[in-house]
């Protein structure tokens, strides 16, 4: 496992450094046009890339999007020593003025939604029972509540959701003092007793793909 993250962690800072010397080097174009570079990690079609962990943007709300930009930015999320991917997210974002996140956040918004592919296997019906509490703010249909905060869960790579829950339960991500949805997910996130239990929920989570 040490091997693995540490693998995972060069591959990241190495695209990083590839990013970073791209979006200096296009000084004739606009600033904002320069920081369309998330299909680097996240990929062509915005649908995730498993290899680094890198979560599906297409489909996902303008105002989830850019409220984690904004926390990236402000290093209120990506800066625990335990945050692998989070880290490498941090700096990408550090740099984005409010102009060019409203422009990824719309550039986004235009890709077309494609299904995550399922790709974890666990007990679906403990799992529609524990994910009770989580519908009381991402919905029965884990379609998301922008009022409370709540971004949807369907149709979100379950390989992400897994690593981002644990992230939770493990105080990685949500621990900051100005994250306040992040400590109330951090909280609920202990409902889960174990990794199974995680499994479980993501797995009912994928039988509510959009």
């Amino acid at each position: 496992m040490k091997k693995l993250i540490t693998a995972t962690t060069v591959v990241l800072s190495a695209l990083c450094s590839t990013v970073s010397l791209a979006a200096e080097g296009d000084v004739g174009v606009e600033a904002s046009m320069d920081d369309r570079y998330c299909t680097t990690c996240h990929g062509a079609e915005g649908i995730g890339n498993i290899a680094i962990e890198a979560p599906r943007l297409a489909g996902m709300e303008a105002w989830y999007l850019k409220r984690q930009l904004e926390n990236f930015r402000a290093g209120i999320r990506g800066t625990h020593a335990e945050d692998i991917q989070g880290i490498a997210m941090q700096p990408m974002a550090a740099k984005l003025s409010d102009e060019s996140i409203d422009d990824i956040v719309g550039w986004v918004g235009e890709w077309e939604y494609v299904a995550a592919e399922i790709t974890v296997d666990g007990n679906v019906n403990q799992g529609r029972t524990a994910y009770q509490s989580c519908a009381s703010c991402h919905g029965a249909n884990a379609e998301g509540n922008e009022a409370l905060g709540a971004p949807a869960l369907a149709g979100q790579n379950d390989w992400y959701m897994i690593t981002q829950i644990k992230n939770f339960r493990a105080g990685f991500r949500g621990a900051h003092s100005e994250d306040t949805y992040g400590s109330q997910m951090l909280a609920m996130s202990k409902t889960l007793r174990d990794d199974q239990a995680v499994i479980n929920v993501v797995s009912y989570i994928n039988t509510l793909q959009k």
